[in-house]
């Protein structure tokens, strides 16, 4: 693995990543829901404009196990590698670990033999997972300076607390859990950092027992589900400070910081507010020794007959948006929003960060819409839902399905697994490629993307 030159696609800031050439290949995690249980597998996807094949799902590498549930996975190294205290600059991105949120298991997989076949080299079992850190069901995974950075939402026994554990991104060893001191936190979700001033930042979803069913209306209603972003000292690995965004504001998910690493803000996506089911983005930002947030997006629920609605929203009247990824591009301006209730994507021009303005939407699918796509007839169900931005900020990939378990109480007749790209305008706004809509085996659900080379939420810069 390792390499007399820093790798290629390693780059030290995020305006050198710009340049890079564009993506070819899209690696995405394919849930198996057929009635027979089967397994998950990991899909590969053409993205090269000029071949026959272009949006076509090329293979698929079936894991060996059943019941899985492939969530987010991610590089063993990028451009985070090339930071000034880094001590492994000449690895190289080859690796994909894929970790089993339901099984707890994890896949590593080797993409350079050849990209367009992926091969399993590695698993790693639950066991050793639970022995080495106490905890289960890895969630996020993101490349560090140092190693591979891994959230999980619990302990083995399916109760809390959640944390982060750290592997070794050349022998994929489980080193052990990361916190020295975790302070109030107890529910876990996502991770990312402000390299440049060592901090940690954390979110909150559920424990496992609380999501794995699918969602409780009781704990929902009761405010029961993560509201809390947290911070952290990054290299004492200690907590420092906690943000109660209201028990109102349930299921604080996806984290984006600002790419740029002298910029000390970033943003959060909410699901859904109890006081209305609206959907929300909220602002961190530095203030004087201490961080603070605020919300700058609302998105509100949009009125609609509980005839069209599942069960768990006819009383409400109402779909909510339903906010469950974000994603921003690398110079900082753009932040995409997958509203996957009402099957709208939602771009905002985020330059100013406190005062976002909305420059661009479309609609794919929706719990009531169920808008079509320019090459397909059919109404689609599922919607927008993990997204990802290429380097230049010139194209956006997002799948359909969310959870299993989630899928079928928000689409009861079954989510079929659907893929989108949207084409950027330098400007702002965008347009749906019309010869971009792979179609998935049946029985298979997309979830997580990964970009050949790196994409906008896979890489940390220690440069400007």
């Amino acid at each position: 693995m390792a390499t007399w030159k820093p790798d290629p696609t390693f780059y030290p800031s995020p305006r050198l990543a710009m340049q890079a050439p564009a993506e070819r290949l899209a690696y995405v995690a394919m849930l198996n829901v057929e009635a027979q249980p089967k397994p998950d597998a990991m899909g590969v996807v053409d993205l090269d404009p000029s071949s026959a094949t272009y949006g076509k799902v090329l293979g698929r590498v079936d894991m060996p196990g059943v019941g899985d549930e492939l969530h987010h996975f991610g590089w063993n190294a990028c451009s985070s590698a090339l930071c000034p205290y880094a001590p492994h600059p000449h690895i190289e991105r080859r690796y994909l670990l894929v970790p089993g949120l339901r099984s707890s298991r994890m896949y590593v997989l080797d993409v350079k033999p050849d990209p367009r076949k992926p091969q399993i080299v590695r698993t790693i079992e639950p066991e050793e997972i639970a022995s080495r850190t106490g905890y289960s069901r890895p969630h996020t995974l993101h490349c560090g300076p140092e190693g591979i950075y891994v959230s999980a939402l619990g302990a083995p026994n399916g109760d809390g607390p959640g944390g982060i554990f750290l592997m070794d991104h050349e022998s994929f060893d489980v080193l052990g859990r990361w916190e020295m001191d975790r302070g109030p936190q107890f529910l876990a979700y996502d991770l990312w950092w402000h390299l440049g001033y060592d901090t940690m930042v954390t979110s909150e979803w559920g424990t496992p027992n609380m999501i794995e069913s699918g969602i409780v209306p009781e704990l929902l209603l009761g405010g029961k589900y993560g509201h809390h972003i947290h911070f952290w000292d990054l290299k004492r690995r200690r907590h420092t400070q906690a943000i109660d965004l209201g028990a109102e504001q349930q299921m604080v998910l996806e984290l984006r910081p600002a790419h740029d690493p002298t910029k000390a803000y970033g943003f959060v996506g909410v699901v859904v507010s109890l006081k209305d089911l609206s959907a929300s983005i909220w602002t961190w930002h530095r203030d004087g020794d201490a961080w603070a947030i605020r919300k700058t997006i609302e998105i509100p629920a949009e009125p609609a007959d509980p005839d069209q609605l599942p069960p768990l929203l006819k009383g409400f009247k109402a779909v909510p948006p339903l906010v469950t990824d974000i994603a921003l591009s690398l110079d900082d301006r753009f932040l995409y929003v997958s509203c996957w209730g009402t099957g709208e994507m939602r771009q905002y021009d985020v330059s100013d960060p406190f005062n976002p303005r909305l420059v661009g939407s479309v609609r794919l699918g929706g719990i009531v819409a169920q808008a079509k796509h320019p090459a397909s007839d059919l109404p689609l169900n599922g919607g927008p839902q993990m997204v990802e931005v290429s380097r230049d900020g010139k194209r956006v990939y997002f799948t359909n399905s969310l959870y299993r378990a989630w899928d079928e109480q928000f689409y009861p007749e079954g989510v079929r697994g659907w893929m989108a790209k949207l084409d950027v305008k330098p400007e702002g706004g965008f347009t749906v490629d019309k010869k971009f809509f792979p179609e998935f085996d049946a029985g298979f659900r997309p979830h997580q993307v990964r970009l050949e080379g790196g994409d906008a939420s896979s890489d940390s810069y220690c440069y400007p």
